[in-house]
């Protein structure tokens, strides 16, 4: 199971990819969280109200989850970072059954 974190401009962004990707059956599930994010740009320092798109994916979709978020966000630069782990069995078989 792979994990994907992306912050989105705001919270219909994050609903776009996360719908996008369920429709082309790359994820299972997504989860959208509100969040202010602080960061330097362009040598000033900016604030900003933001959502965390979470989504739930399997190994062989890795790849095609990640060029969609791409394709699909805003951002110049979005923030796409892969988290690994480990779940239990009965969820696993759940989100292949979803997915594939």
């Amino acid at each position: 199971m792979k994990l994907y974190y992306s912050p989105c401009k705001n919270k219909a962004e994050a609903k776009k990819i996360a719908k996008e990707l369920l429709k082309e059956k790359l994820i299972s599930c997504a989860n959208i969280v509100p969040c202010e994010s602080i960061y330097e740009w362009d040598g000033e320092l900016k604030e900003e109200s933001e959502a965390i798109l979470f989504v739930k994916t399997i190994d062989k979709y890795e790849e095609e989850v990640k060029d969609k978020i791409r394709e699909l966000h805003s951002y110049d630069l979005p923030c796409i970072l892969k988290i690994n782990g480990r779940i239990n069995e009965e969820y696993l078989s759940w989100m292949e059954s979803v997915i594939q």
